[in-house]
């Protein structure tokens, strides 16, 4: 079963996105976190998260309450037990200024999401063809 966090806010935006995910044919388990705070406790394994296990890929929002994704962008990056993580921005924005500081802080890639399923799925499918499919993940 491989693991993949989502960490977004929106309601909405959660229900598509487990749409898409179950839509796939891999074995995934999709978490749910709704903010930077909750997002970091899981990494790090704290509090309700103690037994969490470590995504292969996070699928990350970057207008949240609390803890933006920016700010989860940055101390994932900065932590040596995290950084070696596929993080993906998923979000509303099409900010040249989101897009170039997500990469320069070391984004592996950033989507705008798409408007409907239909639009997710594809996404969700095309991440899935090559993070879980071709590409090589760490297993730490």
């Amino acid at each position: 079963m491989i693991e993949v966090l989502l960490v977004e806010d929106d309601a909405a935006d959660i229900e598509l996105t487990q749409e898409a995910i179950n839509s796939l044919n891999f074995e995934l388990n999709l978490t749910v976190v709704r903010d930077g705070i909750e997002a970091m406790a899981y990494l790090r394994r704290r509090g309700d998260y103690r037994d969490a296990q470590i995504p292969k890929l996070i699928l990350l929002d970057l207008n949240m309450p609390r803890m933006d994704g920016r700010e989860v962008l940055q101390e994932i990056r900065a932590d040596d037990a995290l950084k070696h993580l596929p993080v993906i921005v998923l979000t509303t924005s099409q900010a040249d200024e989101d897009i170039v500081s997500s990469y320069r802080v070391g984004v592996n890639a950033f989507i705008t999401k798409p408007i409907g399923l239909e639009g997710l799925i594809k996404i969700t499918q095309r991440l899935s063809a090559f993070y879980l499919n071709s590409a090589q993940l760490p297993n730490l």
